[in-house]
């Protein structure tokens, strides 16, 4: 029997809504009302928005490396460049150029196609663990021209992309419950155009791909074209999280552009859950709010207790959080229609 949209998607439903009212309920808890809270008015309400801005733009990053490595089965060791495309060209068309938003945001579009066409052109030479060396090589070369001082007048070199002036309408420092909604749209539009691409006909084939690629192309599929149109959603999802980071962070550090950054995607999905999509939320934010924890209250120390819990996930959440959900719920369901027969 079919069920309803509600049915089918009421956590996800109820995680919107609680988001939704989560910078009112969080200023009522600091004792500021609602209209306070709409005024943009300093408080807890204003820091847990800027907290939840950068889980949103992490897992919009997180989302893109799960559908290369999770759905299509691409193991990507150069994700962090689309990435850091999309963070640089902003920085720099707004703060060198003066364009306004919308033409940046086509730059940056444009520069996500052209580099995932880049990545693509390997594709039908190379796979598996070559492919990864291949992609990190490519990225290698980026960073160190956005580290190089001959571009330092644009790029910053090591300091990094500083002064980048965002338009007073969106501006993080003073109409940041804008900016939260905003980022907000943008992750619960791109999650829905994801589900629905895994479940069309050409996301099909994509997990065919990552199941058995030979299969695949004895099956007549070019296998070629829709590794393509994967990395290609992926290039675009990972460069508009860029451009959204470029307008909410004060500088865009070189860090971004490093395999560290493409580690931190896969770790979120690790800890989410491989090829799940909605495990690439739930990790960014574990991810986030763990790191931030961590720092707030044990200092230099974090790191270390960072990389021991990812062990641990790794050793006993092998399908991570979402994953083992779906296994377990799964029993539990069987459990009690067995118990109730």
């Amino acid at each position: 029997m079919q069920t309803s949209f509600v049915a089918r998607n009421r956590v996800s439903l109820v995680a919107l809504l609680a988001l939704l009212l989560l910078p009112f309920i969080i200023g009522l808890f600091d004792g500021a009302s609602p209209l306070a809270v709409w005024s943009n008015q300093s408080g807890n309400s204003k820091f847990a928005q800027g907290l939840a801005i950068e889980i949103f733009i992490l897992a919009l990053y997180a989302l893109s490396y799960d559908l290369i490595f999770g759905i299509t089965g691409l193991l990507s060791f150069g994700h962090s460049m689309f990435f850091a495309v999309g963070a640089y060209l902003t920085g720099i068309a707004i703060k060198s150029f003066g364009l306004s938003l919308l033409p940046t945001l086509g730059l940056v579009f444009l520069a996500a196609i052209l580099q995932a066409i880049l990545f693509g052109l390997v594709l039908p030479r190379v796979k598996g663990i070559t492919f990864a060396l291949v992609t990190l090589g490519i990225a290698s070369v980026f960073h160190i021209v956005v580290m190089s001082s001959e571009l330092g007048a644009y790029t910053g070199a090591d300091v990094g992309l500083q002064g980048v002036i965002v338009p007073a309408f969106i501006s993080p420092a003073n109409e940041r419950l804008r900016f939260y909604f905003l980022a907000l749209a943008i992750l619960v539009v791109v999650y829905l155009l994801y589900q629905r691409f895994v479940n069309s006909p050409t996301g099909r084939v994509c997990i065919a791909i990552r199941e058995n690629e030979s299969r695949a192309q004895m099956l007549g599929y070019n296998t070629f074209y829709f590794k393509l149109a994967a990395l290609t959603l992926s290039s675009l999802t990972a460069a508009l999280a860029g451009f959204l980071h470029t307008l909410y962070q004060p500088i865009v550090s070189p860090n971004v552009a490093g395999l560290g950054f493409t580690v931190t995607a896969l770790l979120i999905i690790l800890i989410g859950g491989v090829g799940t999509l909605n495990g690439a939320l739930v990790g960014a934010i574990v991810f986030r709010l763990l790191d931030f924890g961590l720092r707030r209250y044990i200092g230099e120390s974090a790191s270390f207790i960072n990389g021991a819990i990812y062990v641990a996930f790794v050793l006993f959440i092998p399908f991570g959080i979402v994953g083992t959900w779906r296994l377990r719920s799964l029993q539990i369901k069987q459990g009690w229609e067995r118990l109730f027969r």
